[in-house]
């Protein structure tokens, strides 16, 4: 099974709720959340460089949003990973 469903927002009414999934075949943790507003997308737009690395989303990425009260599922896929010789 390529892609594992590892867990959803706990305080989900239902529907679209962040989740995180663990994809085996690619060894990536696919991460579904929120959008995130234009004014804190724009924070990370900067084109500054920190520690080698230019600040900014480039084409073909994106960031969501999930709250932290899923640091446990996230942990949870990380730990599978590791778990499958993934990592």
């Amino acid at each position: 099974m390529p892609v594992r469903f590892i867990g959803i927002d706990p305080n989900t009414g239902g529907g679209g709720s962040p989740s995180v999934f663990l994809d085996e075949e690619q060894r990536e943790l696919l991460i579904q959340g929120w959008d995130l507003p234009p004014e804190k997308l724009a924070l990370l737009g900067s084109t500054e460089w920190v520690a080698g690395h230019a600040v900014g989303i480039p084409p073909g990425e994106n960031v969501v949003r999930i709250p932290l009260r899923m640091i446990s599922i996230l942990r949870k896929a990380c730990d599978d990973a590791e778990r499958a010789g993934l990592c």
